[in-house]
């Protein structure tokens, strides 16, 4: 308990911004952002800053995750008065935090650094197990499909979507936002093993499950159900019920965020 102690020194005169990156399994969680009756990582994470600064502490992310969604790099700020350094607050908060969130860093930053608005870019990763027998260990970090896929339409598919894009037929429905145009900086595929498929997504922005729509969609195309022309004019349609299926969230990571 040493660490929570420690929280109790004198204040800063002034605020200080720290800058967290934080990694968690999103499996036993609603998702990032804080919501009424239910769990979420935010809502974790705000209540240990609380119990070790012995005050409430609000937190910025770069950005929502969905239900079930995993993270290594996620990026959040918040402003404090303590004097605890800052290997002390990550020391103190990873002791404090159930064993599926961790902090991997902890900074002292501008006052003027937010870690939504000041982000450039966010890279996310969506895992495949691509073969008939599920997996025991990868069952909750990958997306286990039988069907055999074709990797070159997959890519092709991948290419269409590179550049500023409107991407509404790839967005949640009921999803309020002042434009659906995202610049996909990049959109690659790997094949990381015998069986295993890796999506990587980069962009200046991403919408409501864009990233599982997108997935979905493109390994339907991957196993024949459609094709790249089918997947050309659904993107130009911004018709999200002419796409495929949501992709399940346990499969997608967000890897980074970066600031330039």
């Amino acid at each position: 308990m040493a660490a929570v102690e420690v929280a109790y020194a004198p204040v800063f005169p002034s605020e200080r911004n720290i800058k967290l990156v934080v990694e968690y399994d999103g499996r036993g969680y609603h998702g990032w952002q804080r919501q009424a009756g239910s769990l979420s990582i935010q809502e974790v994470i705000e209540s240990r800053l609380g119990v070790m600064f012995g005050q409430r502490v609000g937190v910025n992310a770069s950005g929502r995750t969905d239900s079930g969604v995993h993270a290594r790099g996620q990026v959040v700020n918040f402003r404090t008065r303590t004097r605890l350094g800052v290997d002390e607050i990550m020391k103190g908060l990873n002791s404090l935090l159930p064993h599926d969130i961790a902090v991997l860093e902890a900074r002292e930053v501008d006052r003027s650094f937010h870690a939504r608005f000041s982000a450039l870019s966010k890279v996310y990763e969506y895992h495949i197990l691509n073969r008939q027998a599920p997996s025991a260990l990868l069952r909750n970090f990958s997306w286990h499909v039988r069907n055999t896929l074709s990797h070159e339409p997959m890519r092709e598919c991948l290419e269409k979507i590179r550049g500023q894009i409107d991407f509404s037929a790839f967005m949640a429905s009921g999803s309020e936002v002042s434009s659906t145009r995202r610049n996909m900086l990049r959109a690659e595929l790997e094949h990381v093993g015998p069986d295993r498929l890796k999506f990587t997504y980069e962009a200046d922005g991403f919408l409501r499950h864009m990233v599982r729509n997108l997935t979905g969609t493109i390994v339907e195309v991957g196993k024949g159900k459609r094709t790249t022309a089918d997947f050309e004019r659904i993107l130009k349609s911004g018709d999200r019920r002419q796409a495929g299926i949501t992709a399940p969230g346990y499969g997608l990571f967000l890897i980074s965020v970066n600031y330039g």
